[in-house]
C-alpha cells in the first residue's frame, strides 16, 4: 500500500529502504515482479538498500558497497556476488528459473531450456525460481559410468575467474543453460578446465532449493 501510495505520488525517485526483510521467500518473490513493473512503466529510478545479496542481484543493475557511512565501491551486482565468493562458504549462487514441474517418483522434474532437472523440492506452480550452490556442483572429465546424483549435464567451459584460494567456472551446458560451479586450484589442473574445454557437470536433486 506504501508503494503504491508512492508511485501514485509520480516522484522523481523511490527509495525502498529494505522493503522486502520481513517478508518469507514465497511472498517476497511475489513482490518482486511489481517493484520492477511499476518502476519501468512510470519511469521512476529507484534507490534500493538491503544487506541481502540475493535481493541486489534480482532488483538492481549496480550496486554501491557502504562500510562505516562510506562509499568503498562501484559494481555490477553480479560482480559483487563473484568477489564474495572466495570469502563466502556457501559459493556462488545459482539462479534457476525453472518451468513445467511434474512429479518422477519422489521428485520434482522441471525444464531448463531445452533439458530437464530434477529436484527433491518443488510444487504445482507452472514456474519456480531455484538457488543451486556453486559449491554442489561436482565436475567430471569425462562422462561418469554410473553416479548417485540425479543430474548430468554436458558442459562447456566459457570462461574462469579467481574465487579466493579456488578458481570459479563459467559453464554453458547443453548449449543453453549458463551456470557457475567451483573448483580447486589443483582440481582444475587435473580436470584440464580451460575455455573451450568440455566437462560433465553432476548436480544431486537436494541441491535445489526453490526460493520463489
Amino acid at each position: 500500500m506504501a508503494i503504491g501510495r508512492a508511485v501514485l505520488g509520480n516522484p522523481r525517485l523511490l527509495l525502498l529502504d529494505e522493503p522486502l526483510s520481513a517478508l518469507d521467500d514465497h511472498l517476497k518473490f511475489h513482490i518482486v515482479p511489481f517493484l520492477k513493473r511499476a518502476s519501468e512503466v512510470f519511469g521512476i529510478p529507484y534507490l534500493f538498500i538491503s544487506h541481502s545479496l540475493l535481493e541486489m542481484r534480482i532488483m538492481t543493475d549496480e550496486v554501491l558497497n557502504i562500510l562505516d557511512g562510506s562509499v568503498v565501491s562501484q559494481m555490477a551486482a553480479e560482480a559483487l556476488v563473484r568477489t564474495r565468493m572466495g570469502v563466502s562458504m556457501a559459493g556462488y549462487m545459482n539462479l534457476l528459473r525453472l518451468s513445467a514441474p511434474r512429479q518422477v517418483d519422489a521428485l520434482y522434474a522441471y525444464t531448463w531450456g531445452d533439458q530437464q532437472l530434477l529436484t527433491s523440492s518443488g510444487d504445482d506452480r507452472p514456474e519456480g525460481l531455484f538457488e543451486l550452490s556453486s559449491t554442489d556442483i561436482m565436475l567430471f572429465k569425462s562422462h561418469p559410468e554410473a553416479i548417485s546424483a540425479r543430474n548430468l549435464l554436458k558442459c562447456r567451459v566459457t570462461g574462469t575467474f579467481e574465487a579466493g584460494n579456488r578458481i570459479g567456472v563459467d559453464l554453458e551446458c547443453n548449449g543453453e543453460g549458463r551456470l557457475v560451479a567451483e573448483v580447486g586450484r589443483q582440481a582444475a589442473s587435473e580436470l584440464g578446465i580451460r575455455v573451450g574445454a568440455e566437462v560433465y557437470a553432476a548436480i544431486k536433486a537436494a541441491a535445489f532449493r526453490k526460493i520463489g
